[in-house]
């Protein structure tokens, strides 16, 4: 069974224009290259003949891997989530027991995910630990630095 993978319209659009860009920047300009290596004479020993089809073969399988991930993708209808848990798009202002540092994050699919921009995975140890959680509870999260606490403050789109 196929796993939908849901994500946000600007998300959707960066998928889309990155496989276009594969389909019709990187993959002719491969060809380019292919054909002119061929043009130097013996395949048997042209170095980069070789290079540029195993380059190919790469591509191509990065092809197939975002052409499955955008036919799987859906675009998640915003006006119908719920605030009251923290779910996919949720954002979700966080403090650190320990630390006492505040953070916000937003709740995103894998494809999303951009910690620098404070957007985690479902999938992420926090990610996981915080969803379905609401306002005010604490939650106890094991993550690959150790065991954090974080009071949920706030919920919002």
């Amino acid at each position: 069974m196929s796993e939908i993978n849901y994500v946000s319209k600007e998300g959707l659009e960066r998928l889309q224009k990155e496989l276009y860009d594969m389909k019709h920047v990187q993959r002719p300009f491969i060809s380019r290259q292919i054909a002119d290596a061929r043009d130097k004479g013996d395949l048997s020993e042209n170095a980069e003949y070789h290079a540029a089809k195993e380059d190919q073969g790469l591509l191509e399988a990065k092809i197939a891997k975002m052409e499955d991930v955008v036919s799987k993708s859906r675009i998640l209808d915003e006006s119908k989530l719920d605030t009251s848990k923290v779910m996919m798009m949720s954002k979700v202002k966080v403090r650190n027991l320990k630390t006492k540092q505040e953070m916000v994050y937003m709740m995103v699919s894998e494809n999303e995910a951009d910690f620098k921009l404070g957007k985690i995975s479902l999938k992420s140890p926090i990610g996981a630990g915080l969803m379905g959680k609401k306002k005010g509870e604490t939650v106890e999260i094991t993550t690959p630095a150790g065991l954090i606490q974080f009071e949920i403050l706030l919920i919002s789109l």
